[in-house]
């Protein structure tokens, strides 16, 4: 068997670095490009990719205090509709944006280099960048404010933050490849989200329920992120369940799932 020569390693690493400078090049134009259509020059322009978000939890925190909602603990209303709400912003936002986001793009497809999964990781990264520090600074300025004690800890908070990350864009991908061979995905998908609201955990802690209602949430991947934020943020004042081996396998599944779409519609896209 004829083994390689020595000079075609160096050739092989060179092809890969350079493709992967292509496609950070490529992805950041898509950002660029994203964030110009979405939010324009005008105002405060792209700053809306997280003040917008800060402005819909900041306005829940308001009404859950004013209306001194019960979510079955003694935590501060603050912390936890912080910890809540942008935790639904999260995951709920990222397959809106995903959604229809092929057929607003196709005449960048006659470009070879923007392959479709391009396009849905520049939205991924917008929204998630927008949640994240919409997140980050709200619980920032709450804490220095003297409104909200700091995390307990950080790095689970941040782990599960990442795990609603990860389900999130998963998701979002699947739905967005779908949505460009049926309307039904976009149809279906906004109901369904206002559903599973309720149902993600956002709103109430899953130890407050009775055994056979949180056997019955915990089926639902969102709940698992939201209780291990929430169990980093608060430490031994709230009793969390989350199952990592339940979430993080599922996610990896549903990668894997959202990959195979997307590469099954690629080869079907007719740029315009």
């Amino acid at each position: 068997m004829a083994s390689a020569s020595p000079s075609e390693e160096p050739v092989s690493r060179g092809s890969l670095l350079n493709s992967l400078r292509v496609n950070r090049r490529i992805l950041g134009a898509l950002l660029v490009r994203e964030m110009l259509t979405r939010y324009g020059r005008h105002n405060i322009g792209f700053l809306w990719l997280f003040v917008e978000p800060m402005i819909f939890t900041v306005g829940v925190t308001i009404l859950w205090t004013a209306t001194k909602s019960v979510h079955g603990s003694d935590l501060p209303i603050v912390a936890f509709a912080l910890t809540g709400y942008s935790s639904v912003l999260l995951w709920r936002n990222m397959p809106g944006r995903c959604i229809g986001a092929l057929w607003a793009n196709l005449p960048l497809m006659y470009h070879r280099n923007i392959k479709v999964l391009d396009i849905y990781i520049a939205r991924l990264l917008l929204e998630f960048g927008g949640a994240t520090i919409s997140f980050s600074v709200l619980g920032l300025i709450l804490i220095v404010s003297g409104w909200l004690d700091p995390p307990d800890d950080v790095l689970k908070v941040a782990g599960g933050w990442l795990i609603l990350a990860w389900f999130g864009g998963a998701l979002a991908v699947s739905l967005g490849a779908l949505s460009h061979n049926t309307e039904l995905v976009d149809k279906l998908w906004h109901p369904f989200s206002y559903l599973l609201f309720p149902l993600s955990g956002a709103a109430f802690l899953v130890d407050a329920l009775p055994r056979f209602a949180q056997e019955i949430v915990l089926w639902i991947p969102m709940v698992h992120g939201v209780e291990m934020v929430r169990d980093g943020w608060f430490g031994d004042q709230a009793r969390a369940h989350y199952d990592l081996g339940y979430v993080i396998p599922l996610s990896m599944a549903l990668s894997v799932v959202a990959l195979m779409t997307v590469r099954w519609i690629g080869r079907r896209v007719v740029p315009e």
